[in-house]
């Protein structure tokens, strides 16, 4: 995996999604995934995967004659990243800021309240 940081556009992530879930795909495969929610050509498809190529956010399999490409980078990596970027940009690095907001805007389900509330125990033992 990368050492870098690597910031995709939105774009990117919405390829990456698609690798992540697939673990390695074709452009074909990934344009077609995309084209269920999005109006794009496989031309755009093909020139972002190439630039992700590029930049080192996929890594790509030119053994065949179709390519297969496959995520450089962690989904878990990424959204650290991410995350750690909106904290300091958007929340002026109050992640209970984010927290809160979060929360405020979504309705958590019981087993996710439950999952934070046990984060929450553990982060205050330490």
């Amino acid at each position: 995996m990368s050492q870098k940081p690597i910031k995709p556009t939105e774009s990117e992530l919405e390829i990456l999604q698609v690798l992540w879930q697939k673990g390695k795909a074709t452009v074909r495969e990934v344009h077609e995934e995309l084209s269920r929610t999005k109006d794009s050509g496989y031309t755009t498809t093909l020139k972002l995967m190439q630039i992700m190529f590029e930049k080192g956010i996929v890594i790509r399999d030119d053994s065949n004659k179709t390519h297969i490409y496959q995520p450089n980078v962690t989904r878990e990596k990424t959204q650290r990243h991410m995350v750690g970027k909106m904290i300091d940009t958007l929340f002026s690095g109050s992640s209970a800021q984010l927290v809160m907001q979060a929360l405020g805007n979504s309705k958590a389900s019981k087993q996710e309240l439950d999952d934070i509330q046990r984060m929450l125990d553990d982060l205050k033992k330490q």
